[in-house]
């Protein structure tokens, strides 16, 4: 076992490096454009299916209440969460619509998409962000492997340098969590009780 732990904690390690040197302007960017969504009253709207669910509410919870310091609360919503909405539009419209279909009825010019799929593939994710971009909002994607069929949907994509779905999945959340210090720290940083 104590084999397979460092064989885990090393792969995880290079991602994370690999992150620093080749996604660190790309990190930069997204913030940038959070930032002055959140800035202009504008709010997120967060996405993904599985872990990345879980991810995306996460991220949400994140920037609603704080991250690291007291601070005004922000607009920000992750679309796996109502169950009801996700079930009614599952039954009538097809699973591949769960998002879109909030999209369609939330989402307004300005507003921030963010997908995030470990494939780069989620058939739900990529309807929701060609909506958005139909809406008039800005589109990110937390991607991994080769950034798959939404990529090329995204205004802006980070994909993260693996192909292992875990790996890539501790990657994602590593970004959310510097994004959310970055948003805090550009927006309220002269505020008291910072960290």
């Amino acid at each position: 076992m104590r084999t397979r732990i460092a064989e885990q904690l090393q792969e995880h390690g290079t991602v994370i490096k690999r992150l620093e040197s080749e996604c660190s302007d790309s990190i930069a960017r997204i913030a940038g454009r959070l930032v002055e969504t959140l800035k202009i009253g504008n709010k997120l709207l967060i996405m993904g299916n599985g872990g990345s669910a879980a991810d995306a509410q996460h991220f949400a919870a994140e920037i609603v209440g704080r991250f690291a310091m007291e601070r005004p609360g922000l607009p920000a919503m992750a679309l796996s969460t109502d169950s009801s909405a996700l079930t009614a539009i599952g039954n009538d419209y097809g699973f591949d619509r769960v998002f879109s279909r909030q999209v369609e009825a939330l989402a307004a010019p300005g507003d921030a998409l963010v997908g995030i799929s470990t494939s780069g593939n989620s058939p739900n994710v990529l309807k929701a962000l060609e909506t958005g971009r139909q809406a008039g909002c800005s589109t990110i994607g937390l991607l991994g492997r080769d950034g798959g069929t939404i990529a090329p949907l995204c205004d802006l994509a980070l994909i993260v340098p693996s192909d292992i779905t875990p790996r890539i999945q501790e990657g994602h959340i590593t970004v959310i969590h510097i994004l959310c210090d970055l948003i805090e720290q550009s927006l309220f940083g002269s505020l008291a009780g910072d960290r």
